[in-house]
C-alpha cells in the first residue's frame, strides 16, 4: 500500500505530532509499505532521524506564501520560482522563530481559510498539492490533524484517494482563537469531518472529548494509541540524589509553573533534604520570558543550583536525560490528548506522577507505571513526590511495570499494526 502523510511542521521546536508521524512512517516502511511524508506550512523539527527522502520534499502551503496570499491579491498570481524562493527552509525557520509576533486574529483567519479552501485565497497552494499527488498518487492519504480537513472534499474528488484523519490536541488551539474564528472553526469541523473515510484519536478520552465538542456522538473515531521507537530508552546512571524530571515545551499550559512550585514546596516546606529537579524541552524566543520568570522564582527560594535546564535536546540526549531520572511529571493544565513524554519516561523505567485528568488516568491504568494527583495542585504533587521518594522499592516496581507494558502495548511497532488494520479496512 502507498501511504502519504501530510504533516504540519513547527519550524522552530520539536512537535509531538510530527514525531508520531515520522516514527509511524518509518515503521510502515520497515513493514514493507510504500510511505512518504510531505511537510505542510513549515519544515518539520524532529529530535530523531527523519524518514528517508523526506528532507527532499517541498513544503506545501508554505507559511510565508499562505500568509501573503491571504493578505494580498498580488501574491495569488506570483510565478512558481518566487513561491519556491519563499518556501526556502532557512527562510521558513526564521519566520517560525518570529511566529509569536503574529496576532491571534491572523491565526484565526488562516485557520478558517484552510478549512474553507474552495472559497479562500489559497487555491494556488491547493493546486500545487494536487499536481504533486497526481504524479505520486497514494492509496491512502493521512492528515496529521483535523485542522486540515478543509482539503478533503477536493482531494477525494480530484484524486479519488481515501483519506484518514487524526485528532491530536485541536481543541486547545481552537479555543485560543478569538471570535468569530473560534466558533467558525468548530462549525467547519462539524460539517467537514464526516467527509473523511476514517478518523482516529490517540486515546479514548480524546475521542470522546471531540465527539462532545463537535456535538456528534455518532461520529466514528477509532482509538490508536501513539507509539514510540523504543531503541535507546532504558535506565542509565541513577546514582546520587533523587532527580525529578520534566520533558515538554517550556510553557505555562504544560504546567511548568506548577512543577516549579511543587519542587519549592518539596524542598522548603516538606524539608526533603536533597531532591533535584531537571527540566528539559523545547523553548523558543516566545517562551524565554516565562523561563526567566521560573528561574527567578527558584532563585528567590534559594534553589536555583538544585535545578538543571536542558533546552532543545537531541534524541540521544533525551534518552540519557530520562534514563537518569527517579520520578517524572508534566502537570499539564489543559486536556492533553495523549502525552508522548509519559510513554518515553515509562520506556526508560521512570514512574510518572501526573494530573488526574485528560488522557492520563487511561494511560496510567493501562500501564501501572504511575500515580495521579489532583490537577493544578502543587501541594498535592509535592506530597506525592515525597511519599514515593521515601519508598524506593515501590518506585522500582512501578518503573519496571510501566516499562514492561509500554514495550508490549505502546511501541511504534504496535501502533503500526493497529494503523494498518484500519488502513486495510478503508482501502481494501
Amino acid at each position: 500500500m502507498k501511504i502519504t502523510f501530510l504533516s504540519p511542521g513547527t519550524g522552530s521546536y520539536f512537535c509531538g505530532a510530527c514525531m508520531r508521524d515520522n516514527a509511524l512512517a518509518k515503521a510502515l516502511l520497515v513493514a514493507g509499505e510504500e510511505v512518504e511524508m510531505l511537510p505542510m506550512y513549515l519544515p518539520m523539527s524532529l529530535d530523531e532521524e527523519v524518514l528517508e527522502g523526506s528532507l527532499d520534499k517541498p513544503v506545501f502551503f508554505g507559511g510565508i506564501n499562505v500568509f501573503l496570499q491571504q493578505k494580498c491579491w498580488l501574491f495569488r498570481h506570483t510565478p512558481a520560482w518566487l513561491d519556491r524562493m519563499l518556501n526556502n527552509v532557512t527562510l521558513l525557520r526564521s519566520a517560525a522563530a518570529k511566529s509569536h509576533m503574529t496576532s491571534a486574529r491572523t491565526h484565526g483567519e488562516l485557520a478558517l481559510a484552510m478549512l474553507r479552501l474552495e472559497h479562500s485565497n489559497l487555491r494556488k497552494e491547493l493546486d500545487k498539492l494536487v499536481d504533486y499527488l497526481e504524479e505520486n498518487k497514494p492509496d491512502l492519504l493521512v492528515l496529521s490533524t483535523a485542522l486540515q480537513v478543509g482539503m478533503i472534499g477536493e482531494l477525494k474528488e480530484r484524486l479519488g484517494v481515501k483519506v484518514l484523519c487524526c485528532f491530536q490536541g485541536e481543541d486547545t488551539f481552537i479555543d485560543g482563537l478569538p471570535e468569530p474564528y473560534c466558533e467558525g472553526v468548530w462549525q467547519e469541523l462539524r460539517e467537514r469531518l464526516p467527509e473523511a473515510d476514517g478518523l482516529f484519536a490517540p486515546s479514548r478520552f480524546y475521542a470522546e472529548l471531540m465527539k462532545e465538542r463537535l456535538g456528534n456522538e455518532n461520529l466514528e473515531i477509532e482509538v490508536i494509541p501513539n507509539g514510540i521507537d523504543l531503541e535507546g530508552y532504558g535506565p542509565t546512571d541513577r546514582s546520587g540524589p533523587p532527580k525529578i524530571g520534566y520533558l515538554a515545551r517550556m510553557i505555562r499550559p504544560k504546567g511548568m509553573e506548577v512543577l516549579v512550585d511543587a519542587f519549592i514546596e518539596l524542598r522548603n516546606e516538606l524539608k526533603h533534604p536533597d531532591a533535584k529537579l531537571a527540566i528539559a524541552g523545547s523553548a523558543t524566543a516566545e517562551n524565554q520570558a516565562f523561563v526567566w520568570e521560573m528561574q527567578d522564582k527558584l532563585d528567590a527560594a534559594g534553589l536555583a543550583k538544585e535545578v538543571g535546564w536542558h533546552t532543545n535536546i537531541s534524541r540521544h540526549e533525551k534518552e540519557e536525560f530520562l534514563g537518569g531520572l527517579t520520578l517524572f511529571s508534566v502537570p499539564v493544565l489543559y486536556p492533553e490528548a495523549f502525552g508522548l513524554y509519559v510513554a518515553e519516561a515509562l520506556a526508560s523505567g521512570v514512574p510518572v506522577v501526573q494530573p488526574e485528568a485528560a488522557a492520563f488516568p487511561e494511560f496510567i491504568e493501562a500501564t501501572g507505571g504511575g500515580v495521579m494527583v489532583p490537577a493544578n495542585d502543587a501541594g498535592a504533587l509535592a506530597r506525592k513526590w515525597k511519599e514515593l521518594l521515601e519508598n524506593r522499592e515501590e518506585i522500582k516496581a512501578m518503573g519496571e511495570r510501566g516499562r514492561r507494558v509500554v514495550v508490549e502495548q505502546f511501541s511504534i511497532g504496535k501502533m503500526q499494526e493497529r494503523f494498518m488494520t484500519l488502513a486495510k479496512k478503508l482501502v481494501g
